[in-house]
Formats: C-alpha cells, structure tokens, sequence
C-alpha cells in the first residue's frame, strides 16, 4: 500500500509543476478591433484569418506612427515623444480625409484623459 501513495505523491507533484509554468501571454488587438466591428456593423462576424490581418495591420500603422513621432521628436531636439509628435506624424502618414479623423478622434482621447487625471498633459 505505501508505494501507491508515493506514486500519486508523485502525479500530484508533477499536476503542480505543470501549474506553476505561466502561459506566455500573445498581446493583441482582436477584442479591440471586435468591439468596433460590432460597433459600425453589429450583424457581421469576422474570421480568424480576417482578425489576424487586420491585428498585423493594426501593428504596422502603430508602427509607422511611433517611428515618425520619433524622428520629429528627435529633430526638435527632444528625447520626449509628445501626443504634438503624434499628431504630426499621423498628418504625415495617413491619407486625408483619413488624417483629419484620426487626429480628431486622438484630440478627444487626450482631452478626456487629461479632464479624468486632472492634469494639463498633452
């Protein structure tokens, strides 16, 4: 009788082992890019396929919006990327009409942010 106790010591052992190894998190936008689907077309679905195109999609303009605000702030002499820099840089990559909503949609995010904190931060 002893030794089945050991042998389900050890199968207990071995469960909490594999409990304690955390499953490395995959950062992405899907449930965002969900909720605005649902938002502009509540009776459409998207794909796994379709949302991994548009997460990548969404990668690379943050992408290119990070890299230009970092050049401006770097031309200005500043090691500091300010929501100016990402302003400009949004004006300088998006086409348009494209450009126009963006900053004021970003506009409206920062004066909320900045109404909730009670700061003047830009």
């Amino acid at each position: 009788m002893a030794p089945s106790k050991t042998v389900t010591k050890q199968k207990s052992q071995n469960d909490s082992q594999r409990k304690d190894r955390k499953k490395k998190r995959k950062e992405s936008y899907s449930s965002y890019i969900f909720k605005v689907l649902k938002q502009v077309h509540a009776d459409t679905g998207i794909s796994s396929k379709a949302m991994s195109i548009m997460n990548s999609f969404v990668n690379d303009i943050f992408e290119r919006i990070a890299n230009e605000a970092s050049k401006l702030s770097a031309h200005n002499g500043r090691s500091t990327i300010s929501s100016r820099e990402i302003q400009t840089a949004v004006r300088l990559i998006l086409p348009g009409e494209l450009a126009k909503h963006a900053v004021s949609e970003g506009t409206k995010a920062v004066t909320k942010y900045s109404s909730s904190t009670g700061g003047d931060k830009k």
